[in-house]
């Protein structure tokens, strides 16, 4: 039976190399997408240490349009179809986020990579997804963008509010629930919070481990064709909007 191919971009530490592992070990090959061809190689390499053979580095910034492209171009000719997009990537941007105050350029940055990178990516390689037999797209969303959960003062996150990170969120699950619909007859396309998960990229803060934060995400990569659709997930079940 054919492997399934999946790209992950984001995919040289964190969830994403966990999500990258995880998968690998699932039996699927990987495609790590990475914007720096030096920690690309090392994430590459600490993967094959463990015996997961079937990774490959494709470097990708979702920023640029031309960096998107070239990386599309590259594994077109490599694949004859990719079965699984993971949108990864993703920024915190600078804090406080204060809403009365954050400066114009921390709104453009966050939102350039966290909804422009997913969208750019998603309108590049689509084309190479319609061939598999079972397309998923899976987007990395937050707890931090349901307004339902923002709302409600008995949440244990509830303190915690930034004008930007958490609106980029919000606006990632509203494009999904787009995505979702439109290509609704063939792929799943679903959001996935990992939660409050130890990584970098909240300072190894936060209390779950990043092998717990990736499966959710891996499970929805390898739905199957009878997997929901537009759903906004977490490990304990569907997130309020």
């Amino acid at each position: 039976m054919k492997k399934q191919t999946v790209l992950i971009t984001g995919a040289n530490k964190g969830i994403g190399l966990e999500s990258a592992r995880q998968l690998l070990n699932a039996g699927c090959h990987v495609f790590l997408g990475c914007r720096d061809k030096v920690r690309g190689d090392k994430a590459v390499a600490e993967l094959k240490a463990e015996g997961l053979a079937d990774v490959e580095l494709l470097l990708i910034d979702v920023v640029s349009e031309e960096s998107v492209q070239k990386a599309y171009d590259e594994l077109a000719g490599r694949i004859e179809y990719l079965d699984v997009l993971i949108n990864n990537a993703g920024i915190p941007g600078d804090f406080p986020q204060m809403a009365s105050n954050t400066p114009d350029q921390i709104f453009k940055a966050v939102f350039e990579v966290n909804l422009f990178g997913v969208a750019r990516t998603v309108r590049i390689f689509v084309p190479l997804m319609h061939n598999s037999p079972n397309p998923r797209i899976v987007n990395v969303t937050s707890d931090l963008g349901s307004l339902t959960l923002h709302n409600d003062p008995s949440w244990e996150h509830y303190q915690v509010k930034s004008s930007v990170y958490g609106p980029s969120k919000s606006a990632l699950n509203a494009y999904t629930v787009a995505l979702a619909y439109e290509l609704k007859d063939k792929f799943k396309v679903n959001m996935i919070n990992p939660g409050y998960t130890n990584t970098e990229f909240n300072n190894n803060q936060g209390p779950k481990p990043v092998e717990d934060g990736a499966k959710p995400i891996v499970e929805y990569a390898m739905l199957d064709a009878d997997g929901p659709t537009g759903k906004y997930m977490s490990d304990y079940g569907e997130s309020p909007w």
